[in-house]
């Protein structure tokens, strides 16, 4: 017991100080040190604070940098960098490009009135506007075997058969990234050359002008919202695709965050992640207010530490588990193959390796709880697993009859549901194959209808008038998650059906502590199954 204590309470003191040492490392990134005095000959001034008139211009190539063979598709005249804009334009499109090549964006800031390769003091950055994806798999009707081509232009059905071809061939082709968007600093910042931060200085640029050294706009290319849902797929007639530009000025601290985040995302894509799965982490930092995603940092963390409580108490309880008296094996039965189905739907749906690992290793442990609930023993005779299942005792049978009565009850309303959600996905609904129909289908079953597997285990607590035999501190862990995911279904905006899915486990779980106010525990006895409130077995003494 005094080991498992001490255990806990490093895994709280780690958390502690990873919290804290996260805290001062976003401080750092988001606190530059000005420069003081400002006029000291080691600062770096502003080109900004002389209000001088500039102008932005975007030019599109077929190479980074390109000293020639670029074209001019937008021009912002009378550019003020404290006001924000959104253009669309018509880009047109070279051949290299529309056979499978690359196109890039030149972004300039320069002097109003002359071209951006006759102006010393311009700033510029090169952005890619194409990227190279693998084509999704059109979607189907499962009744009638067509898809959505019907009534379209040739154009498009040429465009569905390279999809098809390169699909095949599993080959990515050339898309279109929809939105440029771009920022500069419009803060009027003197920088010390001493404590010049290193992200920054890489877009720092510099000149000396007299005495002092002036540094030229912070012009900045936010990759973090380039979003695959933007994407359109480059056709080989298609000579013009729309273009989005957006800015914004941006604070310094901002720029400086938003800096590391690429650089995280692009080391991720680094050590093997996809696109999708940098394009989830990307989803994390455009959708989310900055302050609100410190917020959600905090939350995220608890959320873990509690996730790591409860599975501990969880392992813990079912590890000395000796008797199925008073659990419900059906509620067991169900929370394994809910997790398997909802892990085989992330796996299709290609989900993230940071949400499938942990969907997978939950799947893991709750094979384990049934073979524990079941007492199934696997003898390995002859290379071939014989599974042996355990006798019960007559308490055991008790608490069975009234598991299977609930069960009965329960699925009067739960079969005719499930299966008239089945058939509506199957009539009205497109999936890739009949896979995926298959496990759409059951996970939406398990979202909508798998509060009502928790009502046996409160049938259970009724008939018996006990809840003891319960694992109490894996239980408060998990309510503790429920009411965040609940806090933060409300604020994001997520879907109807998954704010009710943590609406409901709220229900239940009320449920279950009325139970516990009714049937009360005494902490200090053994109850009649032999186990007491902490869960763990104790012998009765001789007053007892």
């Amino acid at each position: 017991m005094l080991l498992k204590s001490s255990f806990t309470t490093l895994v709280v003191g780690v958390f502690v100080v990873y919290v804290v040492h996260t805290c001062w490392v976003m401080y750092g990134i988001v606190y530059t040190k000005p420069c003081e005095p400002p006029s000291s000959t080691g600062c770096i001034t502003p080109f900004l604070a002389g209000n001088p008139e500039l102008q932005m211009s975007v030019y599109t190539a077929l190479w980074p940098n390109a000293n020639g063979g670029h074209t001019l598709v937008h021009k912002e005249e009378h550019f003020n960098i404290n006001e924000k804009f959104e253009r669309t334009v018509n880009v047109s499109i070279p051949k290299k490009t529309r056979n499978n090549g690359t196109l890039y964006a030149l972004v300039f800031v320069h002097q109003a009135g002359i071209i951006p390769w006759q102006d010393p003091q311009q700033v510029h950055l090169t952005a890619q506007l194409t990227a190279y994806m693998v084509p999704k798999p059109p979607e189907i009707s499962l009744i009638t075997g067509e898809d959505n081509t019907q009534g379209v232009t040739e154009e498009a059905r040429q465009t569905k058969q390279r999809k098809e071809d390169s699909r095949m061939s599993d080959q990515p082709v050339s898309h279109w990234r929809s939105r440029l968007t771009l920022n500069i600093v419009g803060d009027h910042f003197v920088f010390d050359k001493e404590h010049l931060p290193s992200d920054v200085r890489r877009y720092l640029r510099a000149f000396q002008n007299g005495k002092k050294m002036v540094y030229l706009p912070l012009l900045f290319v936010d990759e973090l919202s380039n979003r695959i849902k933007d994407l359109l797929e480059i056709n080989s007639t298609t000579l013009e695709l729309p273009l989005t530009i957006s800015y914004d000025a941006i604070s310094l601290g901002r720029l400086r965050f938003w800096i590391h985040m690429q650089d995280a995302v692009y080391s991720l894509q680094q050590f093997g992640f996809t696109e999708k799965d940098a394009d989830e982490i990307k989803g994390i930092f455009t959708d989310t207010n900055l302050y609100f995603l410190a917020l959600t940092f905090f939350v995220a963390a608890f959320h873990l530490l509690f996730d790591f409580l409860a599975f501990k108490n969880d392992i813990s309880f079912w590890k000395e588990k000796k008797s199925m008296v008073g659990m419900s094996s059906k509620a067991v039965l169900w929370r394994c193959f809910s997790t398997i189905i909802i892990f085989l739907y992330l796996f299709d749906e290609q989900t993230s390796l940071l949400v499938l690992i942990p969907a997978g290793i939950g799947a893991v442990i709750e094979v384990w709880k049934v073979k524990k609930a079941l007492k199934i023993q696997v003898d390995w005779k002859g290379g071939k697993p014989t599974f042996l299942f355990g006798k019960l005792d007559e308490s055991e049978r008790k608490t069975g009859e009234y598991d299977t009565q609930a069960m009965k009850y329960l699925s009067y309303l739960l079969y005719p549901l499930c299966l008239g959600g089945a058939l509506y996905a199957l009539i009205f609904l497109r999936y890739k194959s009949w896979y995926s129909w298959l496990i759409n289908s059951m996970v939406n079953g398990v979202y909508a209808f798998g509060f009502l597997f928790m009502l046996p285990q409160l049938f259970v607590n009724y008939k018996l008038k006990s809840v003891a035999h319960l694992p109490w501190k894996a239980f408060m862990y998990k309510a503790f998650n429920t009411f965040i995911d609940d806090v933060f279904a409300f604020i994001i905006t997520m879907p109807t059906s998954h704010r009710l899915a943590c609406f409901r486990d709220d229900v239940v779980f009320l449920i279950y502590l009325y139970q516990r106010w009714l049937y009360p525990v005494d902490k200090t006895r053994v109850n009649e199954y032999g186990i007491s409130y902490d869960d763990k077995p104790k012998r009765k003494s001789h007053k007892d």
